[in-house]
């Protein structure tokens, strides 16, 4: 059976970016900002929300709002990633493996992502709380406002979630990620 991908105008879409062999590319501030400029590059191109978002060292995990006309995530993905990587000093770039020359690829990401389709509120607030329950999931912090890079501190700036959120130990949807 092949998969396909749900291309649905003016959704929101979980997704799962991960780095090739799970290298920690977004380990500096310095890789952050250059992941973070990637986006706003695109961002400026294609417009799309960001709901929510965590980077990890290897990985990253978003929820997007794209707009009523639009179901093109996959292009601005490609796009993100190329910025990103154009960015990334060649000789801190991992050996590229013969299959991936023949294509042009770099080995910084995987080649797919996992992303799915945002069904109704509840699955939206699920997700969001996955996001920024991550780190904590990772073992990286004890509480997700500890984590520097994630959306949590917007949503605590909002009022949407007190600063507390999370830190008392409890497992938040811990069944949903795709890692």
């Amino acid at each position: 059976m092949q998969y396909r991908r749900d291309y649905t105008q003016g959704a929101s879409y979980f997704f799962t970016v991960v780095t090739f062999r799970r290298v920690g590319f977004f380990n500096t501030d310095e890789a952050v900002n250059r992941l973070r400029s990637a986006f706003k590059e695109e961002m400026a191109r294609r417009p799309f929300v960001i709901d929510a978002i965590v980077i990890l060292p290897d990985h990253i995990h978003s929820v997007w709002t794209l707009p009523q006309a639009d179901a093109d995530y996959s292009m601005r993905w490609r796009n993100i990633k190329r910025s990103f990587t154009q960015q990334v000093a060649v000789s801190d770039r991992p050996a590229v493996f013969a299959s991936r020359r023949h294509k042009g690829e770099q080995a910084i990401w995987q080649r797919r992502f996992w992303e799915h389709r945002i069904r109704d509120e509840q699955d939206f607030s699920n997700h969001i709380d996955y996001i920024h329950y991550n780190p904590v999931k990772h073992g990286y912090v004890k509480r997700p406002v500890d984590w520097a890079h994630s959306s949590i501190h917007r949503y605590i700036r909002q009022g949407i979630l007190p600063a507390t959120w999370g830190g008392d130990g409890i497992v938040i949807h811990d069944s949903i990620g795709h890692e």
